[in-house]
């Protein structure tokens, strides 16, 4: 028997307790976050765009697309941080969270969370009901926060990044993991990193380079320094979770090779590559 990081069983098979179809399903869906930006003084990357419901209706016999939204990379010398790619489950889109922008670039790129501004730029907008905006970059010398699924990217102020955006916790596997937070924005003095959440990358400073966000949390990627941290943080990827109870039918087949959990009454499939489930 052993566990994973969400605090579940993982099997391959289940046996249900009744023939009863599955009606609806309880969804968490992330977007890729997108990548901090490059020098100078990039904002961080915003966070992929989070959905969540916990009864959706879902359809018998046709396969349900799921899309798991990779991360967009960090900007290098004179580049703003790649966008996040989207996440699907059926019907449901999640945005791809914004890059972070630079000196050249300054503004932050709009996505489901935006990326912070960079180098006296304004953050991206957020896309309503899925995340926040990047924060301001208030100087030429620091790159803003980027903006998360629970609040904006924090504004940068001389010498010091922003930091990112909060995530949003979910429940969904029984365990408590946060998800889709901003990456923190670049700073010009050693020591005044700028942080990242819920998996977000921190900020670069004058002798740290910038972090990559944590795969899976589809947050975003820090954003970079100066010459000696040229370069932002890769955003994380996305996720796609479905849950419903133990004594409904187990899906007739899934593609994407989804890890299998029970946790609490629940059948759970997580999906960190692209497939399909058909119930």
């Amino acid at each position: 028997m052993s566990l994973n990081r969400f605090g579940g069983l993982i099997t391959g098979t289940f046996n249900p307790l009744t023939d009863q179809k599955t009606a609806t399903v309880e969804y968490l869906v992330v977007a890729g976050g997108g990548g901090g930006g490059g020098r100078y003084y990039g904002g961080g990357g915003g966070a992929g765009g989070l959905l969540a419901a916990s009864s959706f209706t879902v359809a018998t016999g046709s396969p349900l697309t799921v899309t798991v939204g990779a991360a967009g990379a960090g900007g290098g010398v004179g580049a703003a941080g790649a966008d996040g790619a989207n996440s699907v489950f059926s019907s449901i889109t999640s945005i791809g969270g914004g890059g972070g922008g630079y000196n050249s670039g300054p503004n932050g790129r709009a996505g489901g969370s935006g990326g912070g501004g960079g180098y006296s730029g304004t953050g991206g907008t957020g896309t309503s009901g899925q995340g926040n905006n990047g924060g301001n970059a208030a100087t030429q010398a620091t790159g803003a926060g980027g903006g998360g699924s629970g609040s904006v990217g924090l504004v940068a102020t001389a010498n010091n990044g922003g930091g990112g955006g909060t995530g949003i916790v979910s429940t969904i596997t029984s365990a408590r993991v946060f998800y889709a937070g901003g990456g923190g924005g670049g700073a010009y003095i050693a020591s005044r990193i700028s942080l990242g959440v819920a998996g977000g990358g921190n900020g670069a400073d004058s002798a740290t380079q910038a972090v990559n966000a944590s795969a899976g949390s589809g947050s975003g990627g820090g954003g970079s320094a100066h010459n000696d941290t040229p370069q932002g943080g890769n955003g994380g990827s996305g996720i796609v979770i479905i849950r419903y109870p133990q004594f409904c039918a187990a899906p007739v087949a899934t593609t994407g090779n989804p890890q299998i959990l029970y946790n609490n009454g629940y059948q759970i499939y997580i999906w960190t590559s692209s497939g399909s489930v058909t119930f």
